[in-house]
Parts: C-alpha cells; sequence; structure tokens
C-alpha cells in the first residue's frame, strides 16, 4: 500500500531551522521514500510501512536532538505525486 504525506514542523525555539533542515535530510536520505519540499511544508510518498516506520524513528530522533517541537501530519491513501498544478 502507497501513502502521501503533508508534514510540517515547528520547533520551539528561536534557533529553528538547524531542526527543521536535520529532519528532512534524515527522511530524504532514506531509501525508497520520495520527498519533495515546498515553503509551506513537506510531502513524503512511498510504502506506507516504510514511511510510517521513518517517520517514528525521525521524529522521536528529532525531539532528542533539537528538543520540543510541533508536527502537523496529514496522511493520504495512494502515491499522489500526480494530482495537483504543481505535480513533477
Amino acid at each position: 500500500m502507497e501513502t502521501s504525506v503533508d508534514i510540517s514542523l515547528y520547533p520551539l525555539s528561536e534557533d529553528y531551522l538547524p531542526a527543521i533542515r536535520d529532519f528532512i535530510q534524515r527522511v530524504n536520505d532514506t531509501p525508497g521514500i520520495h520527498v519533495r519540499r515546498n515553503d509551506l511544508s513537506t510531502q513524503l510518498f512511498g510504502d506506507y510501512d516504510l514511511v510510517m516506520d521513518t517517520l517514528k524513528l525521525e521524529i522521536r530522533r528529532s525531539w532528542e536532538q533539537h528538543g520540543k517541537g510541533i508536527f502537523v501530519i496529514k496522511f493520504l491513501l495512494d502515491d499522489l505525486r500526480g494530482i495537483g498544478a504543481d505535480s513533477e
């Protein structure tokens, strides 16, 4: 089963960019997950189990390394990369 995820991270610190960049880079380094970034959020596409396992690990790692942060996440069934005006 494939999934599409829209995720935003809001670190609760003044120096917030390193936490965001680090999280995106770690997810982007995961084979099998396609990452698309824009100004407001990051989209992930891939196998449901792989994406969920990766998010479980990387959210924990983000909190452990960078402290408190809010994750806002939307999950959709199927790989929806081809849907929308800005599709690749």
